[in-house]
């Protein structure tokens, strides 16, 4: 029972709000944008330190892939030399900053895929923002036009 109190409480509640909302776009306009404002400062702070990551990412693999073809000329250059524990020695390094390299590449796509995700939702916010902000231009319009059509009333 006092779920169905609590439903028509927030049913009526909502009728006033909307009454009110109906009757100040103006307001409800500057509210859309403040919140767009908010949205796209987070999203914008997102991304840059986003595409900070992504480019320290980018800069460690090209850094360990040089690095790999160093150490790639070295063991053969040992190998031939007949330095053998010398070349295996840089043959498990290289190992080691394979796997590394791995990781990063890794830590990169999924850097690239959650900036790319991020840039979908800011452009998804900006055009939930145009339709709110084209349906409380056709409410100003109307309540100008009600305003308008009260005062040729009251004139007569």
């Amino acid at each position: 029972m006092f779920a169905r109190i609590g439903r028509l409480f927030r049913g009526f509640l909502g009728l006033f709000i909307s009454g009110i909302e109906e009757a100040n776009p103006e307001a409800l306009m500057e509210a859309a944008r403040t919140d767009f404002r908010q949205k796209m400062t987070q999203y914008n702070v997102a991304l840059a330190k986003m595409a900070g990551v992504a480019e320290r990412l980018k800069s460690q693999v090209r850094s360990k892939a040089d690095r790999a073809q160093e150490l790639q000329r070295r063991i053969l250059a040992n190998h031939r030399a007949g330095n053998m524990d010398l070349a295996g020695t840089l043959a498990r390094e290289l190992q080691e900053l394979k796997a590394d390299l791995t990781v990063d590449s890794a830590e990169l796509k999924e850097t690239d895929e959650a900036y790319d995700a991020n840039m979908r939702q800011a452009k998804l916010a900006q055009r939930e923002f145009e339709d709110k902000v084209r349906k409380l231009e056709k409410q100003l319009s109307q309540v100008k036009i009600k305003e308008a059509q009260a005062e040729a009333a009251s004139a007569l």
